[in-house]
């Protein structure tokens, strides 16, 4: 089964923007927990999304898009957290966030669109 193109350049579009914040993050804010999270978080949706291509069933490839979307909302959390706390300026949360939900939006489709083939009969 494949994924949509489109989410996954779009997952790793944003890795590389989460990995950059990280890096920034560390080495101007001196800022290594919440950022090692968001790391954390966000590079799973697209090691998910990767593993999803080579499911062994539809269920198992459901069930990776999950994941993806789960992780998804975590870093979410995490740019809303650091928006709170002010390591992240309004302008670059809005950004990541922005990007972030529309990543999260594209799995939630895609993992709606799946499981509805999977209650199908003869699907």
């Amino acid at each position: 089964m494949a994924l949509p193109v489109t989410a996954k350049e779009k997952s790793l579009h944003f890795a590389v923007r989460i990995v950059k914040l990280y890096q920034y993050l560390c080495d101007e804010k001196k800022e290594y927990t919440l950022s090692k999270q968001i790391l954390r978080s966000e590079t799973s949706i697209g090691a998910n999304l990767a593993e999803a291509e080579n499911a062994i069933s539809r269920k198992d490839f459901l069930s990776k898009l999950y994941i993806s979307l789960k992780e998804c909302s975590e870093t979410l959390y995490w740019l809303k957290l650091m928006k709170e706390t002010d390591y992240l300026t309004e302008e670059q949360f809005q950004s990541l966030y922005s990007d972030c939900e529309e990543l999260r939006k594209m799995l939630s489709s895609s993992t709606k669109t799946i499981n509805s083939t999977l209650l199908t009969p003869n699907s």
